[in-house]
């Protein structure tokens, strides 16, 4: 496999890298699009993209091009609305490099781990926000709404954050929601609202929602509630619980991330 590092922007948390397996190399067979692997860390700027490289290299050693993206967090430059921006830039930037490295972003599926998960979700989500609009950041991320836009279609969260409006109510990881936010949703209701994934539901992309059963991290109510509003919307969601814990589901060798990847894997089919 080949990795290249491509930045999207000025700030030196504004990159990904791009692992292309030799598959993907001129004259071979290439597997169907592309994965954005968005790491987790409770969306603080000590855990990085190093979360994310591991699960990125195994996907290019299984045949599947994988944009493993940083991007600013809470404490170097993140947080709201930043943090959020740079998700939106970073998978638009696929359009950019997409020529040089011959991707289909006819399909593009988002694996996205604790945190990351949260992301992953809501980015898929884009279409709505223009409908729920965002409070005092509207030029910002309301440019994102745009034809040149690259459209995940599809996501496996992985123990993800995805109602946020309960990680906040439970202090989950000593207040990490307000600490991404910049204040509670007493403060600042409309940027929760905008934030949350529960409430751009029902979005048009299918969604596993998976979740370690021995997860001390993130409550399993996390994926359960998300599951249980959007298949009520419409939508088309999945829970699946495997074993392990939080990390397994980043770490190739465990149980729990070699079902993510079967499930990214059918989302690429």
């Amino acid at each position: 496999m080949k990795r290249h590092k491509y930045y999207y922007g000025q700030h030196s948390s504004q990159w990904g890298e791009l692992f292309v397996p030799d598959s993907l190399q001129p004259h071979r067979n290439k597997p169907d699009g592309v994965v954005v692997v968005i790491h987790g860390g409770y969306w603080r700027s000590q855990y990085g993209a190093e979360l994310g490289e591991p699960i990125a290299r195994d996907l290019a050693a299984h045949g599947i091009a994988a944009w493993n993206l940083e991007y600013r967090r809470a404490g170097n430059g993140g947080g709201w609305p930043h943090t959020f921006e740079d998700v939106l830039d970073g998978i638009d930037h696929l359009g950019e490099i997409a020529g040089k490295h011959e991707l289909n972003l006819n399909k593009v599926v988002a694996l996205g781990h604790s945190a990351g998960g949260h992301l992953a979700v809501w980015a898929a989500g884009r279409e709505k926000l223009s409908k729920i609009g965002a409070p005092d950041a509207d030029r910002q991320l309301h440019r994102h709404d745009n034809g040149a836009a690259v459209r995940l279609t599809g996501v496996v969260s992985q123990s993800g954050l995805l109602n946020l409006a309960d990680a906040e109510r439970l202090n989950l990881s000593n207040g990490a929601v307000d600490n991404l936010m910049g204040g509670d949703s007493v403060r600042y209701p409309k940027r929760h609202i905008y934030a949350d994934p529960m409430r751009s539901l029902p979005i048009p992309v299918p969604v596993f929602a998976v979740h370690a059963a021995s997860d001390e991290d993130v409550p399993c109510s996390q994926s359960e509630a998300y599951v249980a509003a959007a298949t009520a919307s419409g939508g088309a969601a999945q829970f699946l619980k495997v074993p392990g814990d939080h990390f397994d589901l980043i770490d190739p060798r465990a149980v729990a991330y070699k079902k993510c990847r079967e499930l990214v894997q059918r989302l690429l089919a």
